[in-house]
């Protein structure tokens, strides 16, 4: 720590930090543009100057940026003093010349940062009256508005989006006063993380397009704390509601998730939400003799006293759970059939991927790390995991890992890291050690030290080499080519030679034999004291948790059915067509005489079951997700949905309560129902602590989900009601739906969102941080669930798969993952389907060779008597003897890997 004095008074700092980064930790106001806690700083827009003085006798002093000037022992300053007020107004005032002050009519408005500094340096008056400087706007694609009149040249965008995301199609162009953000032609931006420039830009130049369709300024939105269901990392989100409608996602800071970033799956992927398809009465399905099938709607308590009878009448329920619902509602679903008629929703071979990823890391001596940890790796290997498109945040923060290791040039030369531009120009081009060992090419080739492109069982081989090149008594396979030795060797001297080694692998692949091999190569790292660390992704927003609950594979589901062992089957939040084979799901409703499916968004399953009840989506309901590295967190309710829509959880427990097997109290709340949940399954201890539990009060206050300047209370019912309605009550919560509530320091879990007297913009963060990028005053929201085991390292795996062997007539299905299109749920979002790719077939050269196909030819692919028909898409990237298809693309058969499929060029007719 050091003392420096701001204005007279004493401080004690944190070291290594600027006197911006200083300030704002202390909670002192001082206006900034193109600093950014993510991004460092760049000295550009001279916005925060402060006065600095040699000692306390020093009565001149001189003017400094106090982003560029380190936060030194007894260093002094002022903040408050007139020359540097009257320079951070000039400032404002020179950029805002060209600003056309349209805040009325800007999607900004409200949330400005620029609106916040600007009454903060004192700025009131424009002495400009000349013609200003204009640009024409570009269309970037279906998420981001850009108006380019409001830039004030911060270049912030410039540098998150190439320096930061690593995005090529973005740039400045021109000089001087007449510089332009854009692309160099109108177009949608390739980025996957290009919708965080509308939280970068401290202005209205880039907006929310989904948002614009529906708009509604900040201070009219209604929020909670939630997590994003479009992947298994957990990022932490805050989505925003007015009348009944989800209108946008920001992102809520979590140090140790997401930090301050999302990618555009999670930002933009919501709007399945507001589907006039979705499911939001009863629905009951009868067919009489004549097989004429019947669709009405039903009545709640109706269908509660008929599915009761039901399973009062002897008959025999499952319940098929969901890696996509709540720890909850998989719960409450085998308390209603019983442990042994619950199955996971998962197939046999997904749920054995997910359980041995978490037995793994459950005995293994190896810490999964956070997302913010994965960061700050100095070497890192992927396994068989195209990251980009399974878990795109894991794959922002790699390219913040591989600065790491060269930023030893800038530390050497006296740089400190917040410099950024002097460190970049220290590195420049260098890059630490990155190995990626997957199927097909990915984005993160492009960084990455070395790539290798092969079938999974010789990626998992290569795995299982490169344990044996770090400790001899590892097993490895037999036949290991010169090639694949080498890069072993390669590989595990960057990672011997790392202070933070860590190693990537996932279920992507499908394939056991990667994830232990990956396991292998860490617990080798272990025995040679390395702190080597293990980081599995997970497939869905609560596979781990889902796993951590356990229970039998859908296979087994299946097979139940069809031997006549259960006569009504509860499918809560799944999809079943696109977990099996399409023949063997139709068995299933063949075989059932009652199906019964919970959920939210219409599927082929829905349209097959007898009874569908109306599911909350997240921002409906309160539940709690476990990401990849085994956090529990807790997802809160934005708003109270209209008619029967209800958490999946209260559904089952509303037939529990009907059926007798528990009465009215029992799980009345969350809190409750968790507490079950912790009783019964060991595994799960702790889930509660996530959040506070509902009867948490601050002062004896709830917490507001309103702001305070929340408005339209009566008048948007007034069609309804002109006297303003009761508020509703919540109680899962602490917190309340309105706008009066306790708004000072809480809890970091129960943040709805981040604002403070003259911070309106998402620059209001630093107000509620320990310190500036550090974690939430009180602790980051989430409770780890699984630890490492104390102890040496369990016995390695054994030997490594047979080398891939390429058939002559039939190609390995391989799973090709996409950001867009492979995630169910994110794939009903309007804006999001503008980029899903069209289906195809991808093919080596000589695999289209042998075919005597070419790209944009029709191959038919054919497997167990079902067959598909795709355009061919030749990758030079891929394997021979492979074929790529479309996660979330193709029909459920060709993904259930590994497996053969028949390849067939169809002729042109």
């Amino acid at each position: 720590m050091a003392t420096i004095y701001i204005d007279d008074k004493p401080y004690e700092v944190k070291d290594g930090q600027n006197l911006l980064q200083a300030c704002l930790s202390l909670g002192l106001n001082l206006s900034y543009f193109c600093w950014h806690p993510a991004l460092g700083s760049v000295g550009a827009c001279r916005q925060c100057a402060v006065k600095q003085f040699k000692d306390e006798n020093d009565k001149q002093g001189r003017l400094v940026m106090s982003c560029m000037t380190p936060a030194s022992a007894n260093i002094r300053i002022s903040i408050g003093d007139a020359e540097a007020k009257e320079f951070r107004q000039d400032v404002i005032e020179h950029l805002m010349t060209n600003h056309p002050h349209d805040c009325p009519v800007c999607d900004e408005g409200g949330e400005c940062h620029l609106q916040d500094m600007t009454v903060m340096s004192g700025h009131h008056d424009r002495e400009y009256r000349f013609k200003k400087r204009t640009h024409i706007n570009q269309d970037l694609g279906p998420f981001i508005n850009h108006e380019m009149n409001r830039c004030i040249q911060c270049y912030r965008c410039v540098r998150y989006y190439r320096d930061y995301a690593g995005g090529r199609d973005f740039n400045v162009f021109a000089s001087h006063d007449n510089v332009y953000f854009g692309r160099h032609e109108p177009g949608t931006l390739e980025s996957e993380f290009s919708g965080n420039l509308v939280e970068v830009c401290p202005t209205g130049v880039f907006t929310d397009k989904t948002q614009k369709k529906h708009y509604t300024r900040r201070w009219d939105l209604q929020v909670a704390p939630s997590i994003c269901v479009h992947c298994g990392l957990g990022c932490n989100t805050t989505p925003g509601e007015r009348y009944g409608q989800l209108r946008r996602i920001r992102n809520r800071y979590n140090g140790e998730v997401n930090g301050y970033f999302l990618c555009d799956r999670g930002r933009y992927g919501y709007e399945f939400v507001n589907s006039a398809q979705r499911v939001k009465q009863v629905v009951y399905r009868r067919r009489d003799d004549a097989g004429v099938e019947t669709v009405e709607k039903a009545v709640k308590g109706d269908v509660l006293r008929y599915l009761a009878r039901l399973l009062a009448d002897g008959a025999t329920a499952i319940g098929i759970g969901s890696p996509r619902a709540s720890v909850e509602t998989n719960f409450a679903l085998r308390a209603l059939v019983g442990p042994e008629n619950y199955f996971t929703g998962m197939t046999a071979l997904e749920t054995r991927l997910v359980s041995s990823m978490i037995e793994i890391l459950k005995t293994g001596p190896a810490r999964t790390p956070s997302l913010d940890e994965i960061g700050d790796a100095d070497a890192v290997l992927v396994l068989g995991e195209d990251v980009t498109n399974v878990a795109p945040m894991m794959a922002l923060r790699l390219r913040q890992s591989v600065r790491n290791e060269p930023m030893a040039v800038a530390h050497k030369i006296g740089i400190p890291d917040w410099n950024d531009a002097a460190v970049r120009g220290a590195v420049q081009t260098k890059k630490g050690p990155l190995f990626i060992a997957t199927p097909a090419a990915t984005k993160l080739d492009e960084i990455a030290t070395s790539t290798y492109n092969a079938a999974p069982d010789n990626l998992a081989r290569l795995g299982y080499a490169v344990a044996n090149a770090i400790d001899p008594e590892a097993p490895t396979g037999d036949r290991v080519s010169a090639e694949v030795r080498q890069l072993a060797e390669t590989i595990a001297t960057a990672l011997k030679g790392a202070k933070k080694p860590l190693v990537i692998a996932g279920a992507s692949c499908a394939n056991e034999c990667i994830i232990q091999a990956a396991a292998n190569i860490v617990w080798a790292l272990c025995k040679t004291e390395h702190a080597a660390a293990l980081s599995f992704t997970a497939p869905e927003c609560n596979s781990v948790g889902a796993a951590l609950l356990g229970g039998r594979s859908l296979d087994e589901a299946i097979q139940t059915v069809r031997d006549g062992r259960a006569d009504v089957v509860i499918i809560a939040e799944n999809d079943l067509y696109r977990r099996a084979k399409r023949a063997d799901v139709d068995a299933l409703f063949e075989h059932a005489k009652h199906v019964v499916v919970i959920d939210h968004s219409p599927t082929a399953t829905t349209a097959k079951a007898e009874v569908t009840l109306p599911a909350a989506a997240f921002p409906e309901g309160d539940g709690t997700f476990v990401n990849n590295e085994g956090r529990a967190q807790r997802f809160i309710q934005v708003y109270v949905p209209e008619g029967d829509v209800q958490e999946s959880w209260r559904w089952l427990r509303a037939l529990r309560v009907a059926t007798g097997k528990a009465d009215v109290a029992e799980w009345a709340t969350l809190d409750l129902a968790l507490a079950s949940v912790e009783e019964a399954v060991p595994a799960l201890s702790g889930v509660r602590n996530c959040a506070p539990p509902p009867a948490f009060r601050a002062l004896g206050q709830k917490v507001p989900r309103q702001a305070h300047r929340y408005s339209g209370r009566t008048a948007m019912r007034a069609n309804i009601n002109v006297s303003e309605p009761k508020i509703q009550e919540d109680p899962d919560s602490p917190l309340t739906f309105s706008m009066e509530g306790y708004r000072g320091e809480l809890p970091a879990s129960l943040l709805p969102s981040f604002w403070a007297p003259g911070w309106n913009s998402a620059q209001a963060l630093t107000r509620f941080q320990e310190e500036i990028g550090g974690p939430l005053r009180g602790g980051d929201p989430g409770v780890r669930l699984i630890e490492p085991a104390a102890g040496s390292a369990p016995a390695y795996f054994g030997d490594a798969p047979k080398v891939f062997a390429v058939r002559k007539n039939d190609r390995l299905a391989v799973s090709l993952y996409h950001i867009f299109g492979s995630e169910e749920l994110s794939a009903l979002s309007p804006p999001l389907a503008e980029r899903i790719p069209a289906l195809y077939a991808a093919l080596s050269p000589s695999d289209a060779e042998a075919l005597e196909v070419a790209n944009g030819d029709t191959v038919e692919l054919r497997l167990n008597g079902a067959a598909w028909r795709a355009p061919v898409s030749v990758r030079p990237d891929l394997p021979r003897g492979t074929v790529g298809v479309p996660a979330g693309l193709a029909a459920a058969e060709f993904l259930s890997a590994p497996a053969w499929i028949s390849v067939e060029k169809v002729s042109a007719t």
